[in-house]
């Protein structure tokens, strides 16, 4: 599995285009770097960069971004609401797939050290990347900003990782890192006051306010035993904030840092702060996420909205985001497109899918041309899939079913399983065929020599066990789903009691097709006691189906006679 990570650098320009599409066109001459999303923002003067890639390339597309940045910025002539220090504020490396911590820090270590030597800009490691503990902090090495920088960078402390103790008036200096996902998120008030904003950012933020004897704002600051200000600590772990004002907008926002979303996921960012701004009398309006956001998170936000409002979140996941969106009123602003900002989405391969993602006319007619592929399996799969979908149904109308309201969770975690099973049956939809396809390739595979005929022998074993193995998935994931549907029949909605008969008999067929598929794969595998395993354990399934799904067909009847 090839190793990925994300760089998400920030580029001290959000007005001028010409130039942010400059910078993000050298990214793109890398080959194999993915570049997912570029983020400007005019009253901040920034724009956020996403792209990712296996670490080498994502080394050297960073690289030329920051060069190039330096060669156009002008640091000197700079303004913006956000904190800056140079042309690339900040560059941080994120683990995405396959790779530690400890190695993406030692790849930003790297980058730090070609564009403090080859570019000669200033380089600070940060966060994992930097083993100095007193100056790990983005926002403790930032202090001071740009314009203090001159005389921050001659003290003996705040020499740069890298580069020159010097500060480069054009290009400022930069900060290199290595840190967990992080999701920059600003929410909208109905004011304008900045000071009014920055009380509620303090109000949440894990680090607090200082504490002031009298006046909060005002008052005198009382020392610890240290002689070291004391804190009252927010409300929200794992978080950063200020309050600002956006011209652009002619709004004040709460802008946020959510360092860890398992400690502070963004939904609960969002209330408290609709929270706390109640409390001083005033409004959140939506907000606004910079860059990407993983599908986890929106996923977790829609069901936590879903909830509250006593609904079932056994419902698609496109309708899941949506709940999100309108929820958070991430839609403001400006259009918000899931494509576009789920990392998840952006990552996903394009060719994935390639049936499931059919029309239903489309899929039957392919199915039925002379292509071998779709066949009997994916059939079975989609059956099974389809009653898996027929059942969720019956949870979803038993969820808001009238008379029912004490019952709504009851049903929407059943509907939640059979989303689940729904899902991982038409993704073996595509799994199948492809189990296919790979038989077809291994038997095409060149035998002019011995070593060639052993490894097409090896090649044609391997994809046998893979095609032995997508139906009997296909089995267990379908004949799960008959405790869904049994439900459904004895205790959900009365008026789709025949729905639910009819996914038993979609899984009853997709079970019973699945084993023939597995049945004539093992006909040509050699490992003999695998081949006795799985067959027994296959009729096992098979039989237990046959049983339940008469038993449910009974219970039907019985309902409707």
């Amino acid at each position: 599995m090839n190793q990925l990570i994300e760089c998400v650098p920030n580029f001290s320009e959000g007005v001028n285009l010409v130039i942010i599409k400059q910078i993000t066109d050298e990214v793109e001459t890398v080959e194999g770097v993915r570049l997912l999303n570029v983020d400007p923002g005019k009253a901040t003067n920034r724009t956020v960069v996403t792209f990712v890639g296996e670490p080498k390339q994502v080394i050297e597309a960073a690289f030329l971004a920051i060069k190039k940045a330096g060669e156009l910025i002008d640091m000197s002539k700079h303004k913006g609401e956000h904190p800056r220090m140079g042309a690339t504020d900040v560059c941080p490396l994120i683990p995405i797939a396959n790779i530690s911590m400890e190695e993406t820090a030692e790849y930003a270590k790297q980058l730090a050290k070609r564009v403090g030597e080859e570019l000669g800009i200033p380089a600070y490691l940060y966060q994992h990347a930097q083993a100095d503990k007193t100056r790990d902090n983005l926002s403790v090495i930032r202090a001071g900003e740009y314009e203090s920088f001159f005389k921050k960078i001659k003290e003996p402390k705040w020499k740069p990782d890298f580069g020159p103790a010097e500060m480069d008036a054009k290009r400022g200096a930069t900060v290199i890192g290595a840190r967990d996902f992080l999701i920059a998120y600003n929410i909208n008030l109905n004011t304008t006051s900045t000071r009014r904003a920055n009380a509620i950012a303090f109000d949440v933020r894990e680090a607090g306010r200082v504490m002031r004897e009298g006046d909060p704002v005002n008052g005198k600051i009382i020392n610890d035993e240290n002689d070291k200000p004391k804190s009252i600590p927010g409300t929200l772990k794992s978080v950063k904030a200020i309050g600002w004002y956006i011209e652009e907008y002619g709004v004040a926002q709460i802008s946020m840092n959510l360092t860890n979303i398992e400690v502070t996921p963004i939904h609960v960012a969002f209330d408290e702060v609709c929270k706390r701004a109640a409390e001083r009398g005033i409004r959140v309006t939506g907000s606004e996420l910079i860059g990407l956001i993983p599908l986890k998170a929106m996923l977790d936000a829609g069901k936590y909205f879903l909830k509250k409002q006593q609904r079932s979140v056994g419902v698609i996941e496109a309708e899941i985001i949506k709940i999100a969106i309108k929820s958070m009123g991430l839609d403001e602003l400006g259009p918000f497109n899931p494509d576009g900002r789920i990392i998840e989405y952006l990552l996903r391969d394009v060719s994935a899918g390639k049936i499931v993602g059919m029309t239903l006319t489309a899929f039957a007619d392919e199915t039925a041309s002379e292509s071998p592929a779709p066949g009997g399996g994916s059939i079975s799969a989609y059956m099974g899939a389809l009653g898996a979908s027929l059942a969720t149904m019956v949870a979803n109308l038993s969820s808001h079913k009238k008379g029912w309201d004490n019952r709504w969770e009851e049903f929407s975690n059943w509907a939640e399983q059979g989303q689940a099973l729904k899902d991982e049956l038409l993704r073996l939809v595509d799994l199948d065929t492809t189990a296919f396809n790979k038989i077809m390739e291994a038997f095409s595979l060149p035998k002019g020599n011995e070593q060639e005929k052993a490894t097409r022998v090896q090649a044609i074993q391997d994809s046998t066990k893979y095609a032995i193995d997508i139906p009997f998935k296909v089995m267990e994931t379908a004949y799960e789903s008959l405790t869904l549907i049994r439900a459904m029949v004895e205790s959900g909605n009365p008026n789709s009691v025949t729905d639910a008969g009819v996914a038993a008999l979609c899984v009853r067929s997709a079970v019973m097709g699945a084993f023939m598929n597995v049945k004539i794969n093992a006909s040509g595998y050699k490992d003999k006691a695998f081949v006795d395993d799985v067959l027994k354990r296959g009729e096992a399934i098979e039989q237990k189906t046959i049983a339940a799904e008469a038993e449910i067909i009974a219970l039907v009847n019985e309902k409707i006679e």
